[in-house]
């Protein structure tokens, strides 16, 4: 009876969002007014708003991956990791990431993608390059997530990864074969697009959540199973090589081939972008500190924010070519702004406390460096080069009566 009325409270903590951190101060929005046409020329808008002051380390530009110095430490106690991963959108990368990370630890990692390993995704950048986790030790295997039990047989898991699911019907087999073969943590992979709205940013570790989304089902599903630690992640929107869902290459696209960039609104929005390197070591260190993550919330995200101006202004002094911005109100255009720019048109943009203060997390995301390594690799592959169609941005610029140089 006890433990049942402990797994409701947790399960209940879960749903009121009930924080533990020590509060601060919040910004308050900032005023997004829709210019119809500017040079970018004529404003000089911050590149980036930064809630929390921190030293900054210049890292080295390499199209290859780093290992995070949390994760490079060798660990006393070696665990048998299961990281099962998505094979579409941006959220596979973490899991290579992460891989990647523990088995540089000494830890045992097999992972669990969705599909078939023969596929044309499998083509495709992580995918394509997990023959690097076999050559440090890791395993890797394909399949349906929810017939895990009969994929991998009688292997048993200290810490079990669901970087896949997005509803209960999706998650809830991995769950219930994870607690019932005896795995004592379970780590799930979230989303920051489950908090509310809100007119104060950011968002912060215990803020309100749609409670209707799917991922909120999952997160009070997984509080009410009495794992001895599980931990949910909620991480934004992410660069680093071997993502497969354009961020960054979004404005490098526009900006080598000398053409306008389309932004909505004033280009004053913030969001946050994260290296995935920053991520991976959060998860890792959650693996190596259970009891500090044990029944925590997590929101994986760098610690500074970005205006849409000053990635746009990043990415072009990272091309070394000049760039010209366009702003666009996208109901008076007649275009859906989800489709023509790839961030969502608002304030959106979460901060890490819980991890800093309960995991003693650091972020080493630096925009200016990074963006530098992503265009770098955008060229190698050749993007710069490839013949690309850009129709909306062209319903857009005829609106503003933009000229485009072809």
């Amino acid at each position: 009876m006890a433990a049942a009325a402990a797994s409701a409270a947790a399960a209940a903590a879960v749903l009121s969002e009930s924080s533990t951190l020590s509060g601060s101060p919040r910004s308050t929005v900032l005023p997004s007014p829709l210019p119809r046409y500017y040079s970018s020329s004529a404003i000089s808008p911050p590149y980036s708003f930064r809630p929390i002051l921190r030293r900054r380390s210049i890292r080295p530009r390499s199209p290859r991956f780093y290992v995070s110095a949390n994760a490079a430490a060798k660990v006393a106690e070696k665990k048998k990791v299961l990281i099962v991963n998505t094979n579409s959108g941006g959220h596979a990368v973490i899991g290579f990431y992460l891989a990647r990370d523990l088995l540089t630890s000494g830890h045992e990692v097999t992972i669990l993608t969705v599909g078939d390993a023969s596929s044309d995704k499998m083509k495709k950048p992580p995918f394509n390059r997990f023959s690097e986790l076999v050559s440090a030790g890791g395993e890797t295997v394909w399949g349906d997530p929810a017939e895990v039990g009969n994929i991998l047989g009688s292997a048993v898991f200290d810490v079990v990864l669901d970087n896949n699911g997005k509803d209960l019907d999706t998650v809830k087999p991995v769950v219930d074969w994870a607690k019932s073969s005896g795995a004592s943590q379970f780590l799930f992979i979230s989303s920051a697009g489950i908090y509310k709205t809100s007119d104060e940013v950011p968002h912060v570790e215990g803020d309100p959540v749609k409670e209707d989304a799917g991922h909120a089902a999952v997160e009070k599903y997984i509080a009410g199973l009495s794992f001895s630690s599980w931990a949910i992640f909620r991480p934004q929107y992410m660069i680093g090589s071997g993502n497969n869902k354009d961020c960054e290459e979004w404005f490098f696209d526009r900006i080598v081939r000398d053409r306008p960039v389309p932004i909505p609104g004033s280009g004053m929005q913030l969001t946050n972008i994260s290296h995935v390197r920053d991520l991976s070591s959060m998860l890792a260190l959650a693996v190596e500190k259970p009891a500090a993550a044990s029944a925590k919330i997590f929101n994986c995200v760098s610690d500074r924010a970005v205006t849409f101006n000053g990635l746009a202004k990043l990415c072009a002094e990272a091309t070394g070519r000049p760039l010209d911005i366009v702003y666009y109100d996208p109901k008076a255009v007649g275009v859906d702004a989800r489709k023509a720019f790839p961030f969502r048109n608002m304030h959106f943009y979460a901060e890490p406390r819980a991890p800093k203060e309960l995991l003693g997390w650091t972020s080493t995301t630096n925009l200016p460096e990074d963006l530098k390594e992503r265009f770098e690799e955008y060229v190698s592959i050749g993007r710069d080069k490839k013949e690309m169609k850009f129709e909306t941005d062209d319903k857009i610029l005829e609106y503003l009566k933009v000229p485009v140089t072809v």
